[in-house]
């Protein structure tokens, strides 16, 4: 049996702040770069899930809600789930205000409370990453979901391990700081694997550190370095973040 999460841990004490919640979306998605990774992750995430009119969704740490208004605006009946019921308050402002019809409810990534293949697939972001117990988050994600689960997570063959290391080591010292773990495809397959899901398709986004791309705040030499970069074929092995699908194994 398993340990309980505990709620010491910084992925639930960080996102129960106010002023993370309030802030979280402009630091993530402000300026010509932010707005580059809102539109990319939009169209990746619109790509990987296919035809989604009509059909039960559901976003597991959805946060302010980005990625559940993504599925909502293309006809999904979404659920949204969260650990922070201040995350869920933006969520919610903000879904009033573009007059979208979403649940939101606080709920756990370790124990979603949803039965068995609930929902046509299950879309996580930002989770796998923070999580205190990675693969039981993935066990659950399988578990509620019919066709497919979409997840994404930074590579342990990135520039996003010597942030990750770094990271660790500050937040082990006391400072306050987000110490997210890294991942190889292939611990990521060999989980998904075991939930009885195949990994269909992966897409990587940028070889050079997002922060790196932010202090320089241009589109232009973003988009310009990055195809240059995939051209000289360093975006497969070395691109971060990584969003996948995977889809449940014909029983």
């Amino acid at each position: 049996m398993s340990h309980e999460p505990s709620p010491e841990h910084y992925s639930y004490s960080a996102y129960a702040d106010p002023e993370m919640a309030r802030t979280f979306d402009n630091r993530r998605f402000s300026g010509p770069i932010g707005e580059l990774i809102a539109k990319s992750q939009a169209r990746v995430l619109a790509n990987m899930a296919g035809r989604i009119n009509e059909r039960e969704m559901l976003d597991v740490g959805t946060g302010t809600g980005r990625a559940a208004f993504i599925l909502a605006l293309g006809g999904a009946r979404v659920t949204a789930v969260d650990a922070s019921e201040e995350m869920l308050a933006i969520a919610r402002q903000r879904a009033a205000e573009q007059s979208l019809r979403i649940k939101f409810q606080r709920g756990d990534a370790h124990a979603l409370d949803f039965a068995d293949r609930s929902f046509d697939a299950v879309v996580s972001f930002r989770v796998l990453m923070h999580t205190p117990q990675w693969k039981r988050c993935v066990a659950e994600l399988c578990r509620v979901a019919e066709r497919l689960v979409i997840v994404d997570y930074p590579s342990a063959t990135s520039v996003a391990l010597f942030e990750s290391l770094t990271r660790r080591a500050t937040h082990a010292l006391g400072a306050k700081t987000e110490p997210y773990r890294v991942f190889t495809h292939a611990s990521i397959t060999e989980a998904f694997d075991r939930n009885g899901f195949r990994i269909r398709s992966v897409h990587r986004q940028f070889v050079l550190p997002i922060a790196f791309h932010k202090a320089l705040g241009s589109r232009r030499f973003t988009l310009w370095s990055e195809n240059l970069l995939d051209h000289a074929g360093l975006l497969k092995p070395f691109g971060s973040p990584v969003t996948l699908v995977a889809e449940r194994c014909a029983s």
